[in-house]
């Protein structure tokens, strides 16, 4: 506490002692004026030299330390009126009264004036602490931009409209004040006609270039909004299985549908307004210069307090709309999770428990959007009270010129409607020309940091295998595999795990739940890879397979098959899109699904339903089955299928196994009736394969497997 009272002392002294010297300075450089000591020229640049030095020491002396903040501040505070006061006399020829005289008003003029240009370039110069944020925001603005080259086309004859719009739009203020001079002066029937038709040929002109303008901008963003959809969409499909696990759906589905439609709408107008802004400010600041310079500057001299109140507001308000972009995504993910487990939900009875949740984050939601509207309410107020006292100031001058024949009155009306303008480009060019390129990116540049995160993401598991062999045999080796899931590191799932699938034999994984069976098959599909260790198909390890060509040969089917919308015919074919109609009733066959399937109304091509709520679970089962046969695979591995399916099923289905004689099949089951039929039964736990061998094998050595035996299997139901 008495550390921060002592910095206020320091600061409160410096201030007190850096404008007594300043003011002496300014009065020695008047008495320079008044005995004609240095000339005009000379006599500025002295001062401003003289000021800067006074009051660089003062700072030093009375605070220790020398910020780059406070140099800036005090170099404009120096030069402004210097500046100021050579260009007037070398542009035109004339002396302010404060260039002539010095008094205390003339003091703080120029004071005000120095500020407001140091405020200016504290906003346009970045501090080298945000530089690395405003470098990467740089970076994801140009390469959202770079992602429009396929739309060059459109966006380009957008662009020519856009000039288009601002030229007539520009000249129609100028024809305005033309027209009121013509009236209040001597009435001139030709000149008035031709400001008039010439107002109306700009009217329509502005009018349809801007209406082309738009209509071409819009087209443009569709294509991209498309794009981008397909691009990430691709992107998320082929991230591995882990992604899925710890990314919620509600947020890549915010991603997909809000920030990718967020990204491409919200760049590209803002692009399009800030050309158009940009060229009609620079357009109506020559045309006010012309009108009258004096008031040109004295407007120009709301654009830093202008800046200020627009980089606070950005700030705020990026922050609290990436905050609220995060509550919408948690709220997409807490409606999707009820959706998806309605049934759950229903069996439970927590109806009320789960929109009280849904409500919560709602209420959470709302809170954000309510702080973003007051941060908002907040800013257009202190953006229309500036705006308001700069119009009072500029109509007392203007009253004070036209009374001194500087300007007409026609001149001033046509300054007013240029100043009314100009107003809103100089805030939107300050507020995307420095968030963009100079300083913190607009929300829908954070959008699009979200999106880049997701394209940019490398899966964990590699996908860039390029073996296609013509003959595969389906050997499959496990050697000396260690592996932990990605989100449970300290705990080992398999150890030194070694296990053979030999072609043409079915291989049956037992033990208690927990103990990896599950584990082995999402290995065997590379759902993950294995942290040591390698498992080898035909001797060649699983990663350097083609990722299509190993799926197609080796299938999985699961205990709760997933089906999709859509007839049953494109579930069975899902990924071969020209199977034929043989192969398909073959494949049913095989799964003993093609007599129902024939008994349903359209056969082939009726509707599962979403998720195949339309089926039974045995009838999804027997086409997921389906699914996996139709491809003809050299390794299956059947998952808990058996628990699903009759006594008559299960044996059909094991007949046409049977008759696919160098299959190589993986089964984990809990039915003693599947086990014993097994060429080699593995009994794993802690990781491990612990015995291996035939039903009988295992029987006979009277160890794990024979005890657990009467826990784990049954012979007419599922353990």
């Amino acid at each position: 506490m008495a550390a921060n009272t002592t910095k206020i002392m320091q600061k409160v002294v410096a201030l007190v002692l850096a404008v007594c010297v300043d003011l002496s300075l300014f009065y020695a450089s008047g008495l320079a004026v008044t005995h004609s000591v240095f000339g005009h020229f000379t006599r500025l640049w002295v001062s401003a030299g003289l000021r800067f030095l006074a009051l660089t020491a003062v700072s030093l002396v009375t605070l220790g330390e020398f910020k780059p903040l406070l140099l800036r501040f005090i170099t404009a505070y120096c030069l402004v009126p210097a500046v100021f006061e050579t260009g007037t006399n070398v542009f035109y020829h004339e002396e302010t009264q404060c260039g002539q005289l010095a008094d205390l008003r003339c003091w703080l003029m120029c004071a005000g004036a120095s500020l407001a240009a140091a405020l200016f370039w504290e906003i346009v110069i970045p501090d080298t602490e945000r530089k690395e944020t405003k470098q990467k925001a740089r970076e994801l603005f140009i390469r959202v931009l770079r992602l429009f080259r396929p739309d060059c086309l459109v966006l380009l004859g957008a662009l020519m409209f856009l000039s288009l719009a601002v030229v007539c739009e520009m000249f129609i203020p100028f024809y305005t004040g033309r027209v009121i001079d013509i009236l209040g002066g001597q009435y001139q029937q030709n000149e008035f006609l031709t400001a008039v038709l010439f107002m109306g040929l700009y009217s329509v002109g502005s009018s349809v270039s801007a209406g082309c303008r738009g209509g071409l901008f819009i087209c443009g963003i569709s294509s991209f909004t498309r794009r981008m959809k397909v691009k990430l969409f691709d992107a998320l499909t082929q991230q591995e299985i882990r992604f899925f696990e710890e990314t919620k759906t509600g947020e890549i589905t915010s991603r997909l549908s809000r920030d990718t439609t967020l990204m491409g709408r919200t760049v590209c107008l803002n692009v399009n307004v800030l050309l158009r802004t940009l060229v009609k400010t620079l357009g109506m600041i020559s045309l006010m210069m012309s009108l009258s310079w004096k008031l040109t500057f004295l407007v120009l001299m709301e654009m830093p307090i202008t800046g200020l109140l627009q980089n606070m507001y950005d700030t705020h308000y990026q922050r609290l709309s990436l905050e609220l972009q995060d509550s919408m995504a948690s709220t997409n993910e807490a409606a999707n999770e009820v959706v998806s487990a309605i049934r759950v939900i229903r069996s439970f009875k927590t109806e009320k428990h789960e929109a009280s949740r849904y409500d919560n984050c709602l209420m959470i939601t709302h809170n954000h959007k309510m702080c973003r509207d007051k941060v908002r309410a907040v800013y257009l107020l202190a953006r229309r009270l500036t705006g308001l006292c700069m119009q009072v100031v500029m109509l007392y001058y203007g009253r004070l010129f036209i009374q001194r024949g500087q300007m007409t009155t026609g001149n001033l009306v046509s300054f007013i409607l240029y100043q009314s303008d100009l107003g809103d480009s100089i805030r939107f060019i300050i507020f995307q020309t420095l968030t963009y390129i100079f300083g913190d990116m607009l929300n829908s540049v954070g959008a699009a940091g979200k999106v880049f995160e997701y394209l940019d993401r490398k899966p964990e598991v590699s996908t860039d295998g390029q073996l296609k062999p013509d003959q595969l045999k389906g050997h499959v080796q496990f050697q000396g595999v260690n592996f932990s899931y990605p989100a449970k590191q300290n705990k080992t799932v398999l150890q030194n795990f070694i296990l053979e699938l030999k072609p043409g034999e079915m291989t049956a994984l037992v033990g208690p739940s927990g103990e990896g069976k599950s584990t082995c098959v999402s290995l065997l599909e590379r759902f993950y890879d294995p942290q040591d260790g390698e498992i080898l198909l035909d001797k060649e390890p699983l990663k350097s397979y083609d990722h299509h060509f190993l799926h197609k040969k080796v299938a999985v089917v699961s205990q709760d098959p997933v089906l999709f919308s859509g007839s049953i015919r494109n579930n069975i074919t899902y990924g071969l899109p020209d199977c034929s109609l043989e192969k398909i009733k073959e494949a049913a066959r095989k799964a003993n699904a093609h007599d129902f399937i024939m008994q349903l109304p359209k056969g082939y091509d009726t509707e599962v339903g979403e998720g195949g709520g339309q089926l039974s679970k045995s009838e999804k089962q027997r086409i997921a089955i389906a699914r996996a046969l139709v491809r003809q695979p050299q390794v299956l591995i059947l998952d808990e299928i058996t628990s699903s399916l009759d006594a008559e099923s299960e044996n059909k289905v094991q007949q046409a196994l049977a008759n696919c004689p160098n299959l190589t099949l993986l089964v984990i089951a809990h039915k003693l009736k599947t086990i014993e039929k097994a060429d080699q039964i593995a009994l794993i736990g802690d990781g491990q394969v612990k015995e291996r061998g035939t039903h009988q094998e295992l029987m006979d050595m009277k160890g794990s497997y024979y005890k657990l035996r009467e826990k784990l299997f049954t012979d007419d139901a599922v353990a």
